[in-house]
């Protein structure tokens, strides 16, 4: 079940629109439905405890391999810094 917060706001006497507009919004970042709402917008699924352990021992492994490359010279990690990001990009 989900926690749902429910915002309601009453048009003042003399009020605009836009300014329920902005109280209405103002409440809705105060009660976090914002940052949620987010959030769920792009959910994706818990992975099992299994996996994400699998994961780490393989990331693990590809560190370990690594650092023994930079030890023996044959990578040189100042290098890489400059690397990330630019994958597909052409300047």
């Amino acid at each position: 079940m989900t926690d749902e917060a429910r915002v309601e706001v009453r048009r003042g006497k003399n009020e605009s629109s836009t300014a329920l507009i902005r109280r209405f919004t103002r409440r809705a970042q105060g009660l976090g439905l914002v940052r949620e709402m987010r959030n769920r917008r792009y959910w994706q699924r818990v992975k099992s405890k299994n996996v994400g352990h699998k994961r780490a021992l393989i990331s693990k492994v590809r560190r370990e391999n690594y650092n023994e490359l930079v030890k023996l010279g044959k990578i040189d990690p100042a290098a890489r810094k400059n690397t990330r990001g630019s994958r597909g990009a052409k300047h």
